[in-house]
Formats: structure tokens, C-alpha cells, sequence
């Protein structure tokens, strides 16, 4: 998400940094870029003149004046500015009251409303530690309450029957009931898919909504349709009272005009964002972090977050212990190495989150992919067990076996073999002689251009 715009600003900003003054006349030329890369993200016009008037009026006044390094500042004005039309911080959702607190989802048709309930529920389930009931008032599409059953028992929380032949309130009512009598924390109601311009639908989810009083009521909305979907969450707000937004499929958005827009012009925050197909592939919505990453600064802190939460510290505990005691890291240690990665959303989303990275060269993206991760996998669980603790007995024949089981290339295997040699003398500094030596091993695998040695691919 964002890579337009972060590139566009990136770009625009470098020119401003090293400035030793700020005039309005170099402001103003600065400003201007800006403008054009928010319009080609498809910010909405209204959103990009306030932007930038406030900029300019912070840039033009005592802060930028009377500071050693104006440039810097520029930029950190360009940041607080993107956090305040973004929200300021994160609001989480509002839970506190008589059990069950409700939560109903809005949204139009194909939006990912269905998908985004079992998501929610999962989040609210391991990260909040709710006792979650799901309910499908969506009576228009029989698919629907099939597939909130399917998702419902992936994420391992309860769903509450209901058939199309039902009307949508008296869905509610049974399903309130039996929450309140089974002690749920949550009741998630998903409601069909409605155009706005549709009257009777939207008179339908008003008396919905009447009728269940929920504690939240979030606003499903694709981020792929850029400012069409601030638009439609204003439409969809003058007809129910939003709590919030929930802004679909934001992996797939390279412009990021949604994000920006969506406060402003609904006035409600986004209180989470979609970042995939998987179910744990739902982050709770940080203003400051999301600015970070469009210019390019990166968002450790998720980073740490996600490290903490996926991250499966037996075994890395297990493989430290093997690292200090000196015994060789071996081709079973790697691939578990590969597949903490992938739980971790794959190489890519980490290297989104570290600053800088967003700068990156093609080739070191290409390098860093996550197929080639996959190939890797398929490699090494192409190998018997006596292989992958001695990689050293991999000749000739046995390469040959292990490229046609894993659907590879001879080369391909020498690859791996090659980037495991390195990872393995790296973690022998590691045992030896502390951070220092395996600073210096990391610097020695790293390619002109960036870090790509250590990445599928690497020469």
C-alpha cells in the first residue's frame, strides 16, 4: 500500500532536505509536488487543498525559521499533517458494555464484509481474549451464511445458524438471545451487501440497527476504489450512525487515496485495515505508523508487534541454545527459519515495515519475493532427513534427485546450498564471537545495491 505515493514524496522530499533555508518560493515548489502526488493517489480534492494550505502555513511560520535544519522540519511538519487527516491515533473498538456488546457490519456488495467478520472475530479471540459469536442477518445470498459458517469454524468461534427464509431482525433477536444466555463478550452481526441508492435496502439495516442498539457499527469499504470509498462511507454515515471503517484489501491499493481521505470526509475513524486473504491479515489502523511508512521511515513498532505475536519462541529459543552451544545449524533449522517468516506474512510485508526499504531497488525486490522463499521450502523438504542435518553429502546424483522431486532446476539447488553455507558460517560467528563478527559476515553477504544476499536469490 502507498507505493506510489511514498516513491512520488520520497522524491519531492529529498530535494527539501538539505536545503539550509526555507523560502516560500522553495516551499511553494515543494508543495506543489506534494499536491500532484497526493491527487495521483487519488486523495479527494477537498482532503489535498486543506493538506496543503496547513503545511504551508506551519512551513512558512516561526517553526521551520528557527530551527538547524529546516528541511528536516518540512518533513516532519509533511508527517504531523498526514497524522491529523488519518486520526491521530489509533481508535480501537468500543467493547465496554453489558455483555454482549454488538458490533454490525456495513457495507456494499463485494466489499470483503463476510471475509472481514472472520477476521474480526479472530482478532477479538486472540488478541482480546473475547468469547466471540458470529451471525449472518444476510438473507439475499444463501452463499453467504455458508461461508460466515466456514470462516467462522477456521478461526474457532461460534456461529449462530440462520436460513434465508428468515427476516434480518428476528435473525438478531434469536441470535442476541442465545449470546446473552451463553455469556458471549461479542455478538459480530454481518448484514447483506447494499447500494447506497438502494432505499429499501437501506431502510432495512436503519431498522436493523434500531433494533439490536449496536455498541459499533463499522463500514466495510474497499481501499481499491479510492475516493469513491470515502464517498460512500459518507453516503452510508448520513444514513446510519458509523462508529468506524474497515478498509478492505489496503495490499492491493499502490495509491493509498482511501487511507487519507476517509477521516476527513466521514469525520469517523478507520479503525482497522485489511492487508490480505489470510485470516490474521487484519491490523488495527495507526495513524503515526501509516505516515511513517508513506515517507518512507518504515513502522518497527508493527514490526516488533507481529515478531512477537507469530513468532514461535520454543523453537527459537530451542535454536539459540543449538547456535551458543556451538552444534552446527543445519537444512531442518533453516526451513523452520522460512516458515516463522511466512507465519509472519512473507518477506515482502516484513521489508515494508523496515525504513528505507521502501526505496528499494527492483532487483533486491525481485530478490526478496516470496516465491522464491516457496521454492526454497520446496527444496528442502525434497531432501531425506540424513541430507538436511549433513548438507555437505549433497553431490551430483542426489542433486539431481532433489531438483526433480521439488520441480527445480540443478542451479537452483546449488543456490540454496550456497545462501545455507552463509547463513551457517553467520551463525558460527554468532556462537564464536558476539555481534561484531556477525555484523561483519552479514556486510560480507550483502550485494552492491542492497540487501539482497541474505535473500532468495542472493549470489
Amino acid at each position: 500500500m502507498f507505493e506510489n505515493l511514498t516513491e512520488r514524496l520520497g522524491k519531492t522530499l529529498k530535494d527539501i532536505t538539505g536545503r539550509g533555508r526555507l523560502t516560500e518560493d522553495n516551499i511553494k515548489d515543494t508543495l506543489r509536488e506534494v499536491r500532484m502526488a497526493l491527487l495521483e493517489a487519488d486523495v479527494a480534492l477537498p482532503v489535498v487543498k486543506e493538506f496543503i494550505n496547513q503545511v504551508k502555513e506551519r512551513a512558512v511560520g516561526t517553526e521551520v525559521t528557527k530551527s538547524l535544519n529546516p528541511g528536516q522540519v518540512f518533513i516532519k511538519i509533511v508527517r504531523d499533517q498526514l497524522v491529523e487527516v488519518m486520526g491521530q491515533a489509533n481508535e480501537k473498538l468500543d467493547l465496554a458494555a453489558q455483555p454482549p456488546a454488538v458490533v454490525l457490519m456495513a457495507g456494499l456488495q463485494g466489499a470483503g464484509k463476510t471475509t472481514s467478520v472472520g477476521k474480526l472475530s479472530r482478532f477479538l479471540k486472540e488478541r482480546e481474549k473475547k468469547k466471540v459469536l458470529v451471525v449472518s442477518a444476510d438473507v439475499y445470498r444463501p452463499a453467504a451464511i455458508k461461508q460466515l459458517e466456514t470462516l467462522a469454524s477456521e478461526v474457532g468461534v461460534e456461529f449462530f445458524p440462520s436460513t434465508v427464509d428468515q427476516k434480518p431482525q428476528d435473525i438478531a433477536r434469536n441470535a442476541l438471545d442465545y449470546a446473552r444466555k451463553h455469556f458471549f463478550d461479542v455478538l459480530i452481526v454481518d448484514t447483506a451487501g447494499r447500494l447506497h441508492v438502494d432505499a429499501d435496502m437501506m431502510t432495512e439495516i436503519k431498522e436493523l440497527h434500531q433494533f439490536i442498539k449496536p455498541i459499533e457499527t463499522l463500514f466495510v469499504v474497499d481501499a481499491m476504489t479510492g475516493q469513491d470509498a470515502a464517498n460512500t462511507a459518507k453516503a452510508f454515515n448520513e444514513a446510519l450512525p458509523l462508529t468506524g471503517v474497515v478498509l478492505t484489501k489496503a495490499d492491493g491499493d499502490a495509491r493509498g487515496g482511501a487511507a487519507l481521505s476517509v477521516r476527513n470526509i466521514t469525520g469517523k475513524p478507520i479503525k482497522f485495515l485489511g492487508m490480505g486473504e489470510k485470516l490474521d491479515a487484519l491490523e488495527p489502523f495507526h495513524p503515526d505508523r501509516v505516515a511513517s511508512r508513506i515517507l518512507g521511515m518504515g513502522d518497527v513498532l508493527s514490526l516488533i508487534e507481529e515478531v512477537e505475536r507469530k513468532v514461535d519462541k520454543e523453537k527459537a529459543q530451542k535454536l539459540a541454545k543449538k547456535v551458543q552451544k556451538g552444534q552446527g545449524f543445519d537444512l531442518q533449522d533453516f526451513k523452520e527459519q522460512l516458515e516463522q517468516m511466512r507465519n509472519m506474512g512473507g518477506m515482502m510485508s516484513m521489508l515494508d515495515k523496515l525504513p528505507g526499504m521502501g526505496k528499494m531497488t527492483d532487483q533486491i525486490k525481485d530478490k526478496a519475493n516470496d516465491k522464491s522463499f516457496n521454492q526454497m521450502e520446496a527444496i528442502i523438504n525434497s531432501m531425506t532427513p540424513a541430507e538436511r542435518a549433513r548438507p555437505d553429502i549433497i553431490k551430483g546424483s542426489r542433486k539431481r534427485r532433489i531438483a526433480a522431486g521439488s520441480g527445480t532446476q540443478i542451479q537452483d539447488v546449488n543456490r540454496l546450498l550456497k545462501q545455507f553455507m552463509q547463513m551457517q558460517k553467520m551463525m558460527k560467528k554468532m556462537s564464536g564471537g558476539g555481534m561484531k563478527k556477525m555484523l561483519r559476515g552479514m556486510k560480507g553477504m550483502m550485494p552492491p545495491g542492497g540487501p539482497g544476499g541474505m535473500f532468495p536469490g542472493g549470489r
